[in-house]
């Protein structure tokens, strides 16, 4: 073999590997986006057998072949009695959770609140926000409360796309706490309040309050990412990367009123003061542009989403949702003793400029919790 053929050999082999990593990595994105796990977690005792269980063997069959064919879910873990009875794709995956990371947000604020380090009827423009353009005078007066309940009426563009675009109003025409509309903004400056209260960083909080107590497996806080956009507000959207199996356990903690292994992590009455309704269904149907009879209607807490109806399903009294954008969900059912933790994983098509190849849109994961909750 000459040189020019051994160069193109050469050439072939090296393009060819260079394929197949690609490929190993673009199935698993983990691989390249994320660092690995920071230190050694916990994992759930695996249920292994449904002897026991509100579920049957051929309802979670009925439910895997679903998944695989229309759903669109990259992965999916189910807690029954804190015992994972269902598991589908990579749980140890790592990607983006969306607008879960506001529902999370709101149970770093309880110790907070309990211990007075934080008043939630404190005025923001005390607290110092503020924006570069200004905000108005009546948009100072909105309290950490309005924030967390996104009825703080500062309708300033957020550093984020994802917000109720269609329902803003014109800057200062509403009071504080009058109107509700979902606004990143507002999501983006509570996260600045806790910082600023508590002297760390978001991640930082979240890392001390949940990842080591509960033993998450896959974190690394190096892998935690800011969407930072200062041309539109000084306010950074606090991105959280998190595995299905870790972020199964922030609902399992949810469940369990903030109790994990004996110790109160957050406070009961602060679990129930941020799933208690303080919008009600009826505005929320307005702004989803539902009608009065459609089955699955919701009211808005303080950043969780509180079921009203679901399809008539009575297990779904006191069950409550984290929900974000392309399929991110941790969905609480009290009564049923069940944690229902599902991704989609949108790190690729952002990567690959594909819009749909790994979305489940809500209304295909209502469809979802419908099989899984059918007790026939």
């Amino acid at each position: 073999m000459n040189i020019k053929k051994l160069i193109i050999y050469l050439f072939f082999i090296g393009l060819i590997s260079g394929l197949i990593i690609f490929a190993i990595s673009f199935t698993n994105p983990k691989n390249w986006f994320y660092k690995s796990p920071s230190f050694d977690g916990v994992p759930f005792e695996k249920n292994l057998s449904l002897e026991n269980s509100s579920f049957s063997e051929d309802g979670l069959k009925g439910l895997e072949d679903f998944l695989k064919t229309e759903a669109g879910t990259t992965s999916m873990l189910v807690i029954e009695n804190g015992k994972a009875v269902f598991e589908y794709g990579d749980v140890a995956e790592i990607s983006i959770i969306a607008s879960i990371r506001k529902s999370i947000l709101a149970m770093l604020y309880g110790k907070y609140v309990d211990n007075n380090l934080i008043d939630l009827q404190e005025k923001i423009g005390k607290i110092g926000i503020d924006e570069d353009d200004g905000l108005l005078p009546i948009e100072k007066q909105a309290t950490v409360f309005d924030l967390l309940t996104s009825r703080s009426g500062v309708f300033h563009i957020p550093s984020n796309g994802g917000y109720d675009l269609k329902n803003i109003k014109e800057r200062g025409s509403k009071e504080p706490g009058s109107y509700f509309v979902y606004n990143n903004w507002d999501f983006n400056a509570a996260g600045f309040v806790l910082e600023t209260k508590t002297g760390k960083s978001v991640y930082e909080e979240l890392e001390n309050q949940l990842v080591i107590p509960l033993g998450f497996q896959d974190w690394n806080i190096k892998n935690q990412k800011r969407k930072v956009n200062e041309d539109k507000s000084r306010y950074s959207a606090y991105h959280m990367h998190l595995s299905t199996r870790d972020v199964a356990k922030i609902g399992q903690l949810m469940l369990q009123k903030g109790n994990w292994n004996g110790d109160q992590l957050i406070p009961t009455e602060w679990i129930h003061k941020i799933t208690t309704p303080v919008t009600p269904m009826d505005t929320i149907s307005k702004r989803d542009e539902l009608e009065k009879d459609h089955p699955i209607q919701f009211s808005y807490g303080m950043l969780w989403w509180v079921f009203e109806k679901f399809n008539d399903n009575p297990d779904f009294k006191g069950a409550y949702t984290a929900s974000g954008s392309g399929g991110q969900y941790i969905t609480v059912i009290p009564k049923r003793n069940v944690v229902i933790s599902h991704k989609s994983n949108m790190d690729i098509q952002s990567m690959a400029g594909i819009s749909d190849r790994r979305r489940t849109p809500s209304w295909k994961y209502w469809m979802i919790l419908e099989k899984l909750m059918d007790r026939k």
